[in-house]
């Protein structure tokens, strides 16, 4: 008898700067994602802490901090608080599009302003077209890129002003990294609106979760993750809500604008 899939191997990266508590340092374990059964990998992973780039799997496995945890929100139970469903309201106009996987000139593009503007001097705005294609299309899971545009004029195609790489898992969906349009002063809170549109699209497919990524604690601009709630957070115990207390805590350290969920580049994953 034989296994229906092997056992991955995993590695460990090489310590390096952490990028979002200053003086420490930060090393992931990952493994490949190829084969028949990547999906079924991607998923098992995903609900122990895992993250997908291109067709690795990784998460933090820092030997002396613990502050990088996974979140997750409860799509069934979400409930838009008032500054939220205002944010919802300035938005039901845009054109919402799951395309598949496939990179356009016109996603990069914003991407490039997007990065220039938020995270100018980061290592992702060293990315050429080609690295931007690897990103986008290097899945071996079920993965579309969603698009949020205004709408057209004569029946033009209206610009594009928001994109989500997101993967789609057996327990819900997974934002891989979004982007948008940061100098529309029409629509302030554009990176907000695009979760809480993931939000609102995997409870009505039925789906129970939407992956955020990692929250990390005490570095405030991961903080706003927060605020979509019921969240909850992976621990040693399993998957349990976040606690009131530390939620509040959370909030008063949030900056006004949120980031988008981080992508970690599978070249910086292996060159460590």
């Amino acid at each position: 008898m034989t296994a229906p899939f092997r056992f991955p191997r995993f590695f460990v990266t090489n310590p390096s700067p952490c990028p979002y508590l200053p003086g420490r340092s930060e090393r992931k374990v990952f493994t490949e994602l190829n084969g028949d059964n990547a999906s079924e990998l991607n998923d098992a992973l995903g609900r122990i802490g895992f993250r997908r780039s291109q067709n690795v799997a990784y998460r933090p496995s820092c030997t002396d901090c613990t502050a990088c945890v996974s979140v997750r929100v409860v799509t069934q139970q979400f409930q838009p608080n008032a500054t939220q469903r205002k944010l919802l309201r300035r938005n039901e106009d845009l054109v919402v599009s799951a395309c598949k996987p496939w990179s356009t000139e016109e996603q990069f593009a914003l991407l490039q302003r997007y990065l220039n503007a938020r995270h100018a001097g980061g290592g992702m705005t060293e990315m050429d077209e080609m690295d931007f294609a690897d990103m986008v299309e290097q899945t071996p899971v079920d993965t579309q890129i969603v698009e949020y545009r205004e709408p057209g004029v004569d029946g033009r195609v209206g610009k594009l002003v928001g994109a989500c790489l997101t993967d789609r898992q057996g327990d819900g969906l997974s934002m891989i990294y979004s982007f948008f349009d940061t100098q529309l002063p029409h629509r302030p809170g554009l990176g907000n609106f695009i979760i809480m549109d993931h939000i609102l699209r995997a409870a009505a497919a039925g789906l129970p979760y939407v992956y955020l990524g990692y929250w990390v604690k005490g570095s405030a601009r991961m903080q706003y993750k927060v605020r979509y709630q019921p969240l909850e957070k992976l621990g040693r115990d399993g998957w349990t809500r976040f606690d009131p207390a530390e939620r509040d805590a959370a909030l008063s350290e949030a900056p006004p604008s949120s980031s988008s969920p981080r992508q970690v580049e599978l070249a910086t994953i292996l060159r460590k």
